[in-house]
This record gives C-alpha cells, structure tokens and sequence, in this order.
C-alpha cells in the first residue's frame, strides 16, 4: 500500500514540476503527514514550499491567519477554517495551491454533531477556493491516509485542468 502511495505522490510531483505549480499545507488533525509523505519522494522541492502544524487553534490564528472569530462562531473543526487554512497558507507561502487540513482524528473529541473521523480538506488556488467534507471511520493512522488519499486526488484534477490551459 505504502508503495502505490509513494508512486502517487511522485506522479503529483513530477506534473507540478512539468507545469512550474508549488504547493502549501496547513495541516492540523493530520499533525504533518502529508507533508511527511509528500517529502519522502526526491524532488519534492520542486513544488513542495511548506507545510505548516497547526493543531491548536492559537497557531491557525498566528500562522496561517485563521480569523479568531471565525473558530469562536463556528469551531476549528469547520468548513470555514478550513477555507482559511487553504487560503492562509496558500498567501503566505506564495504558491499556487494551498491546502487546509482540519478534523477530529479521534478516538475521543467528537460529539453528535462533529463526529469521530469528520475532516474539512479545503482547497484555494488562485482561480477557486472550496471545502470537502469527509466522515471516514477508521482509527487514527488510516484516517490519516485516508486524507491524503482524499489530497492526492484534489491535487490530481487540479494539475489535469492545468495541463488542458
């Protein structure tokens, strides 16, 4: 499984390296494993500018600029902060696709209406910024790559509508 990852990930890599495209994440509930996963491949420095760890909701604020009031009205497991996150560190970091990571991992933190396993996986590039939804249930490493899993294809049609402009 592993491998088809790696090989996934270095087929990204190489379309984003074709098409001059750089990519940023800020993860929260996946604690840095995309980033982990999109650097085990050489040449990830291609298009791979950072990734930043913000799992509480003090570091979405400082360093993404995720709106203090946006995580009061509507938590940091949300459509909107998730929206900001892709937003934030797309601006930041000055590259064409940001993504924003936020959910409850689990096995404990969720309630009726935020979930075990529920993530928000926004998306911003300089022509469109949206949010998917996600309820996976599985334990914390496979909700994990489920993610990414989830990544990998946002990333994937991104780079085919690129390579038709």
């Amino acid at each position: 499984m592993r491998v088809d990852y790696l090989k996934r990930i270095g087929r990204i890599i190489d379309l984003f390296t074709q098409n001059k495209k750089m990519i940023a994440f800020a993860e929260s509930c996946t604690g840095g494993y995309i980033c982990h996963m999109i650097t085990n491949i050489s040449g990830s420095s291609k298009v791979f500018e950072r990734g930043v760890v913000c799992y509480s909701n003090k570091a979405k604020i400082e360093m993404v600029n995720v709106n203090k009031q946006i995580i009061e009205q509507n938590g940091a497991v949300s459509e909107e902060v998730a929206k900001q996150l892709g937003q934030g560190i797309r601006k930041l970091s000055g590259v064409d696709v940001g993504i924003g990571i936020t959910g409850i991992a689990g096995p404990t933190g969720g309630t009726p209406e935020k979930p075990v396993g529920l993530v928000y996986i926004g998306f911003s590039s300089s022509e469109e910024t949206f949010v998917n939804k996600h309820i996976f249930h599985a334990n914390r490493l496979i909700f994990k790559k489920l993610v990414l899993k989830e990544v990998f294809t946002l990333l994937e049609k991104y780079i085919e509508n690129e390579k038709k402009k």
